[in-house]
């Protein structure tokens, strides 16, 4: 069982999709992401699998909230640098986000 020491490890911050891209090569339906984490994270890549509930024109503006502190993970030949979070809806992923708009890099806590 996770603890809240576990949670508390974790960097999760809201950030703004400024980019996105088909992403053909991946095993599933995803999209490539670049979110904007403010000035002290800056902008970073993302695979995200939410092609069933978004189109492209969809996301660039909308703020996410991602981990930003996992290390990287290779995704064909896309190295994806955060974790967009989003919960399994029947009809596919939906991305979590803030209720109203905020400052990108704002963090949890």
């Amino acid at each position: 069982m996770a603890t809240f020491a576990d949670f508390m490890k974790l960097d999760i911050r809201v950030g703004e999709v400024i980019r996105v891209e088909s992403f053909p090569q991946a095993r599933k339906p995803a999209y490539k992401l670049w979110v904007d984490f403010g000035p002290e994270v800056g902008i970073k890549q993302s695979s995200a699998q939410i092609t069933e509930c978004y189109e492209k024109g969809d996301l660039v503006g909308r703020q996410v909230l991602g981990v930003v502190n996992f290390p990287p993970r290779q995704i064909a030949d896309f190295s994806s640098e955060v974790l967009v979070l989003g919960v399994y809806a029947e009809r596919g992923v939906v991305l979590i986000q803030p209720e109203q708009p905020v400052e990108n890099g704002v963090g949890l806590g």
